[in-house]
């Protein structure tokens, strides 16, 4: 197995001892981890110097860019208006997002295949005309693929999807964006990030028994909530730490996307060795390990890491106990021997229906591994399935090998269902309701990393929790959400009670890893003879129009589109499921737009009014209705406004709908970023309380937008229908290049006025 771009990550390598030792010269301190990778990857636009962490926008130059299907359409959809002819640095596309889990594998792939051969075609070519690798259909989901492939140590990558983060597991700085973003480093310009805070987790003593990694990542979510890791990069160390394996290091960076981190990440470790060397990398193992303390942090950061984190959280390992967290919220966290307590108290439905293990998240050759110790023991003792139960391997080489090793036959011996390498039902690709509005209440246990409302299966009703794959295995023979496997019994086929044994399994294949087929399509040396077609009467692809720059005329007399109340995430805005389809279709997924958010003035979704035509109407036909009069929109919400998924169509859709301003108490940082890219204006209250001012009939101006400045506050104008007024102030984290932006009408528009386009 040859290993990708080595030039390149041996170029890194070269360099990065004598970036961090100037960087350390100019600091005057010892560094984390998280500054090392940071300060070597400064581009040559941000000279030298201290940066106040969530102060400073700095300049980066990532090492390689990740795309997965879904976003990869509109990203390179983007890319193609750029006037590049190949990317500047290395990038792939993963086809993962697309394939529906309904009936099994096979099956599944082979209707994947039939019913996305337009998107797919597209993709395969737009990757071969610029140099960009193509991981075809069931090869894997984008992050154990990029994990098993193209993590290095101390790089960084960024890829549009929020779990890019997954590869801190091998020790990067590994960050989830929007396609603008990579289009901004495929055509070689400079990635502004604000220079994020530090976490610092000291994880102390050693996993054991029914604790797993994913546990550290539900505890650390209910310490820090959803929005606690917001603009900083959560750093692990310690003995812990140390002693885990590196996918389990990557399970707990994955889900750092559900704190709001920027990203997570660990020292280079043994564990981290053992896996490049596993996945056929030991050329990059042996150059790290030569590299002694340069790829972690500095012994003086963790012996006294109050003086370098901004935040410091310690958990105990040894006293950790298994958790399930949920529902609708991936911070609501119950350690498994309180959640029939807490189960009775809430109205949880008790009965579990489905338990899947998989995705992005747990999809490793350990997770599966430990969780088939799980089916063997209670097939040998007599125990039954009290629940479906499917799983979703991560990448056709952990597909493969676990097949080879007997686990696929002892699965499917229970009466498991496998589904397809790909994300499926973690993203609500799953077929499991003809009608999902009108499904039942129910709970279901999962080892994904979301558990938003609808998510999974489309089902407002339906209680997800998010567990490890081994406690989700376990609740799938005890059948109750409270379940807990070391200390309660079943009973058995012949009438005895049964006590589950401990998980076991194994860190890596005792006989290595194997594929036939990995999936990977290597692009052309020279692409330019590639011809890309779009169809002008397709309804799955569709070229863009460059945006027009936002005018000062438009910020007046606005009307609010929608208030939202409460939780709006991305899924809320734009959401998956069977919307995939539209992903690289403008027009079409605009249908969609906000139909999932709660109107805050009836408490009902995609029932807002409209002042054009004096009716109630969805959000898309509203928004569509006040742009074609001339009419601009203002969107008003609440905290962590924007939160999940990068899909940077949550940003795109109100733009295209004729949206000029989002207004809310906070951002997740992702969802922020996309909006700026676009053109669009993000704002916040300098007092939340004026959320409550806003009248569903005003007629809403911005005034300053004409004079916009970095650090200046703009100030909201509410003409109500009585004839009153209202004014407050409403802040942005703006900085010179980003108000261009929006002068330009959008991120790309400035690329290609600078490329002459």
């Amino acid at each position: 197995m040859s290993v990708f771009d080595l030039d390149m990550i041996k170029s890194h390598y070269n360099d990065f001892k004598s970036k961090v030792d100037a960087a350390k010269k100019v600091l005057g301190r010892d560094m984390t981890l998280a500054e090392k990778i940071l300060y070597a990857h400064l581009h040559q636009d941000s000279p030298l110097k201290e940066y106040k962490r969530g102060v400073d926008y700095v300049f980066f130059a990532p090492d390689r860019v990740a795309m997965q299907d879904a976003t990869a359409q509109m990203a390179l959809l983007q890319f193609m208006m750029a006037g590049k002819s190949k990317t500047a640095v290395p990038s792939t596309v993963h086809c993962d997002h697309l394939i529906q889990a309904k009936v099994g594998a096979e099956a599944d792939l082979t209707v994947a295949n039939d019913i996305n051969s337009e998107v797919y075609d597209f993709l395969a070519s737009v990757s071969n005309k610029y140099g960009i690798g193509f991981w075809k259909p069931g090869a894997g989901i984008i992050h154990q693929v990029v994990l098993e492939n193209y993590a290095f140590p101390t790089g960084m990558m960024i890829g549009t999807d929020s779990h890019t983060v997954n590869a801190g597991g091998l020790g990067m700085v590994a960050i989830g964006v929007g396609g603008a973003d990579a289009v901004d480093v495929m055509a070689g310009m400079p990635w502004e990030l604000k220079m994020p805070k530090l976490i610092g987790v000291k994880l102390t003593g050693k996993l054991s028994g029914w604790t797993s990694s994913k546990d550290v990542i539900l505890k650390v979510a209910d310490i820090l909530t959803v929005k606690g890791g917001t603009g900083a990069i959560v750093e692990y160390f310690g003995e812990g730490a140390v002693g885990m394996s590196c996918t389990g290091k990557g399970t707990i960076c994955n889900m750092g996307a559900e704190i709001g981190a920027t990203t997570s990440t660990f020292g280079y470790d043994d564990s981290m060795g053992r896996y490049l060397r596993a996945t056929g990398r030991a050329d990059v193992a042996d150059i790290c390990d030569g590299m002694g303390d340069y790829l972690t942090g500095d012994a003086d950061c963790y012996a006294h890491p109050e003086k370098y984190f901004d935040q410091v959280i310690e958990i105990d390992l040894n006293t950790l106990e298994p958790h399930l967290n949920g529902p609708f919220t991936p911070d609501l966290a119950t350690p498994i021997s309180k959640m029939t307590e807490r189960a009775s108290e809430n109205d949880w439905p008790q009965d579990v229906e489905v338990a899947l293990i998989g995705s992005c998240t747990n999809s490793s050759y350990e997770d599966i591994s430990r969780a088939a110790s799980i089916i063997k023991q209670a097939k040998e003792k007599g125990l039954e399935l009290k629940t479906q139960f499917t799983i979703t391997p991560g990448s056709e080489m952990v597909r493969y090998t676990i097949e080879r090793d007997g686990f696929i036959d002892l699965f499917e011996s229970m009466g498991a269902n496998v589904f397809a390498n790909a994300c499926g039902p973690c993203i609500g690709q799953w077929a499991r309701y003809k009608d999902p509005k009108n499904a039942p209440k129910n709970s279901i246990v999962h080892s994904f990393n979301r558990n938003f409302s609808k998510r999974a299966d489309g089902n407002p009703n339906t209680h997800a929790f998010v567990g490890s794959p081994e406690l989700v295995t376990a609740i799938a023979l005890g059948g109750k959400l409270g379940f807990n496997p070391a200390k309660d019994t079943l009973v058995n086929k012949n009438g005895e009670a049964i006590k589950l044994d401990e998980p076991t399994g194994y860190e890596l294949p005792t006989k290595g890893f194997d594929v036939e087929d990995a999936g990977y399509i290597e692009p052309m040396t020279d692409g330019s003879g590639v011809n890309v077609v779009v169809a002008p009467t397709s309804n799955r692809l569709q070229l863009l129009t460059p945006f027009t720059p936002i005018q000062n005329s438009e910020v007046q007399n606005m009307r609010v589109l929608l208030k939202a109340k409460g939780k709006c995430t991305t899924d809320h805005i734009s959401m998956a499921g069977p919307w995939l389809k539209f992903r690289g279709h403008l027009q079409n997924i605009s249908e969609n737009c906000f139909i999932g958010a709660v109107n805050a003035y009836n408490d009902q979704t995609n029932h807002v009014i409209n002042y054009v035509e004096n009716d109630y109407m969805p959000v898309p036909q509203s928004a569509r209705t006040y742009r074609d009069n001339g009419v601009g929109t203002i969107v008003f919400g609440e905290d962590n406004y924007g939160e999940g998924s990068s899909r940077e169509h949550a940003a795109m859709e109100p733009r295209f709908l004729g949206v000029k301003a989002v207004v809310v108490k906070s951002f997740a940082r992702i969802h922020e970023t996309n909006l700026k890219k676009q053109g669009m204006l993000a704002l916040t209250f300098v007092n939340p309380a004026d959320y409550d001012l806003i009248r569903q009939d005003d007629k809403v101006s911005l005034e300053g937008f004409d004079t916009m400045a970095r650090g200046q506050n703009l100030t909201i104008v509410l003409n109500h229908a009585d004839g009153t007024q209202d004014k407050f102030e409403v802040a942005h984290t703006y900085n010179q290049a980003q108000i261009d932006w929006v002068r330009a009408g959008s991120a790309l528009n400035k690329i290609r006025e600078e490329a002459g386009v």
